[in-house]
């Protein structure tokens, strides 16, 4: 086994312009990040988001819209041995890479993903950062926020991300478990944005997010969830 797999690092985008320059510096500037290959994928079939590209190498390619369709476009142009699919505007520890290719080298682990944190620094946020993490190590269902990261040949023997374009990362997730297959969770932690709590006002958001959840729990498909929670990016 290639104890320095290259890692494909598949980042879905939509309206990320303003920001997508300065992610690729931040995995550019992690250790051994100038080894892995950027893959950008854009739901936006003007490209919007590419344009804004301009900083070293990058796969750039248009997908339908949806984190799920984009992520699979992605992986299968992908050189990589490891994918890591990594939300934009999401922040890796700089251990990221090493802790990746480290947990993915135990035997008998198929995937994995980071701890969460928030970029707000407010006590509500850091206690919410706290329950998703004690929440997905204990029931090892990670969220796309928390960088999920698996072997390429393990994503392609799985069937990649369910064609839908919400909740794609519950459903992969769920489907590992099914398989009996083993997932962790790394020490390291992954900052994510809070915009979307910010905007949308934090208790709303996250009762939205309790209620879809529950609501594919009990068998509801994707597709008809969508109209009460537009596809992401």
């Amino acid at each position: 086994m290639n104890d320095h797999p290259l890692i494909s690092i598949v980042i879905p985008v939509l309206n990320e312009s303003a920001s997508i320059q300065a992610l690729v510096r931040h995995l550019r500037a992690l250790p051994g990040g100038n080894g892995a290959e950027v893959i950008v994928v854009d739901g936006d079939p003007a490209g919007s988001t590419l344009a804004a590209l301009d900083d070293g190498p990058v796969v750039q390619l248009t997908a339908p819209r949806g984190r799920g369709l984009q992520m699979n476009a992605g992986a299968a142009v992908a050189r990589g041995e490891v994918l890591l699919f990594l939300h934009a505007d999401c922040r890796l520890p700089d251990t990221a890479l090493d802790d990746i290719r480290t947990l993915l080298s135990r035997p008998g682990v198929a995937a994995g993903a980071f701890r969460l944190s928030f970029d707000n620094p407010g006590m509500v946020y850091r206690a919410m950062s706290w329950v998703v993490s004690v929440k997905t190590r204990l029931g090892r269902s990670p969220y796309g926020d928390q960088g999920i990261f698996l072997r390429k040949a393990y994503f392609d023997e799985i069937g990649g991300f369910a064609p839908v374009r919400i909740m794609e990362d519950v459903e992969l997730t769920r489907r590992i478990r099914r398989r009996g297959d083993r997932l962790v969770l790394s020490e390291s932690t992954i900052v994510t944005s809070a915009r979307r709590m910010e905007s949308e006002g934090l208790a709303r958001r996250v009762a939205k997010n309790g209620w879809m959840l529950t609501l594919f729990s009990l068998g509801v498909p994707p597709a008809k969830l969508e109209r009460f929670y537009p596809p992401a990016p």
